[in-house]
């Protein structure tokens, strides 16, 4: 049912550890790419990414990586997957990068943990927030079938999203602070975790993604 699945390439990330992942979990074809054509044909479009804000922000326009995304959001029923600073991308602006300006796609800030996190018996929390953690499932979507609520997920990241639209939250963490892990809207399902990291949860989570027919 995945078809042709197309992974963003704006030159910054996990880029071919994700397409690999996809693999493995049955994609009938999976291509690295930013070219217009190729992503305008693909049947699920995914947007990874790690590193620096700045710098994706600037390899994302440069590319028009921006333009191709919103063109994969638009088309009815296109299932899209964004994981990490691919989620991150997407809100309003971000702290990172001394503040960068995002796509906007979805209304909220990326915030840093800061330098005095600490968890409920008041010991210092480490930043970034690197490991293993349980994620809580805000509300019943496709891509959570056969995933546990509080299934624990693999970070790397010292910077969270706070996304405006509460209703948009589909999964939360609590490292510190709460934070949101993952965002749905439409044909869009963004993760903070990455899922090719994840073992048999997150490769169940892109499996659902592949059988995903773009609706919640």
């Amino acid at each position: 049912m995945s078809g042709v699945v197309a992974v963003i390439d704006y030159g910054m990330g996990n880029l071919h550890s994700v397409a690999s992942a996809l693999r493995q979990v049955g994609a009938d074809e999976v291509v690295v790419t930013h070219d217009a054509d190729r992503l305008a044909r693909a049947d699920r479009v995914v947007f990874p990414g790690v590193g620096a804000i700045g710098d994706c922000m600037t390899e994302i326009r440069r590319l028009r990586c921006d333009r191709l995304l919103l063109d994969a959001l638009h088309t009815r029923h296109k299932p899209v997957l964004a994981i990490c600073v691919g989620l991150q991308a997407l809100m309003s602006h971000s702290q990172e990068s001394g503040g960068v300006p995002c796509l906007d796609i979805l209304p909220g800030e990326v915030r840093h943990f800061g330098t005095a996190l600490r968890d409920a018996a008041g010991r210092r929390l480490k930043v970034p927030h690197m490991g293993w953690n349980e994620v809580r499932q805000e509300r019943a979507h496709p891509l959570w079938r056969g995933i546990p609520d509080m299934t624990r997920f693999y970070f790397v990241h010292s910077y969270y999203v706070d996304a405006i639209e509460r209703e948009l939250l589909a999964g939360s963490v609590r490292y510190g602070v709460d934070f949101d892990a993952a965002l749905a809207r439409g044909n869009l399902f963004a993760v903070q975790f990455h899922p090719e990291k994840s073992h048999t949860a997150g490769l169940q989570l892109l499996r659902n993604f592949l059988e995903w027919n773009g609706r919640c």
